[in-house]
């Protein structure tokens, strides 16, 4: 079994080079395949590998100069799901395009999963918005969840922007994958003027692990081969068009424009 683990720690970091080249061949030697994301604002983390392999990385970080990650979000897979181990040096671990939006130093309040649960349970008015990519949501999200048809988190300030002004007025909750887009959403709503704005602590994989799929319709896309994981954390049998990338639904495998490795009904009109 592959222990596969994903976080995220905002903290100020320096000397990133440095880090990088003693990281990646200490990954390498522990067997781990995955990304790390290193920016001056923090780092980003995707690994899997067996489980005295991960425990060990997760266990060293310190050494390398790099914060402790709390609550990593842990699954398991049958197979490696990365080809190769990579260390990156970015100008920001979440690309968003906003310098001004500082998670370390301002941060939004967090809301927990079951609390999340309870506020969904007893219909509260509430805005539930979904910070991920069009693609992503096109594979499963919140039940009555507010999807700003965004193709890249770039595009998510002007969405925003774009909102009726009355929608500031509203208690506002925004979710993501992991917890990592929405620690620079939910500050930049606040900096927008909304009055109310949490952020789902975790991400929908720490409300899958605490409150299974109450209230959510469909899968969570995950950035590596698994393609999908369902509300019990196990992958599915989702895969993706080979041409555009996006996550296919059973009837999209299914329709006539399917064309294996070479498009799906979602791109075989386009170049």
């Amino acid at each position: 079994m592959v222990i596969n683990i994903s976080g995220y720690q905002f903290a100020n970091l320096s000397n990133l080079e440095e880090i990088k080249a003693k990281l990646k061949p200490f990954c390498i030697n522990l067997g781990l395949k995955g990304t790390v994301l290193l920016a001056e604002e923090g780092v980003n983390i995707f690994v899997a590998g067996s489980r005295e392999s991960v425990d060990t990385f997760v266990e060293s970080l310190p050494q390398f100069g790099l914060p402790q990650v709390p609550n990593f979000k842990e699954s398991p897979s049958d197979e490696q799901p990365f080809k190769r181990m990579l260390v990156k040096i970015k100008p920001e671990i979440i690309a968003m395009g906003q310098p001004q939006v500082k998670p370390s130093e301002k941060p939004a309040p967090y809301v927990d999963a079951k609390t999340f649960r309870e506020w969904l349970r007893e219909g509260k008015d509430m805005i539930v918005l979904d910070t991920r990519n069009d693609y992503e949501i096109h594979l499963g999200t919140f039940k009555g969840a507010v999807d700003l048809d965004v193709h890249k988190f770039r595009d998510f300030p002007d969405a925003v922007r774009a909102m009726s002004q009355d929608t500031k007025k509203k208690p506002v909750v925004t979710f993501c994958t992991g917890g990592i887009r929405c620690e620079k959403a939910a500050p930049f709503l606040i900096d927008e003027g909304f009055e109310e704005v949490y952020q789902l602590d975790g991400g929908i994989l720490k409300y899958f692990e605490e409150c299974g799929g109450e209230g959510w319709d469909g899968e969570c896309f995950v950035f590596d081969k698994r393609v999908g994981v369902d509300p019990a954390l196990n992958e599915t049998e989702t895969i993706q068009c080979f041409a555009c990338r996006k996550p296919l639904l059973p009837h999209e495998v299914k329709s006539e424009h399917y064309r294996l490795g070479e498009s799906c009904p979602n791109c075989v009109d386009s170049k």
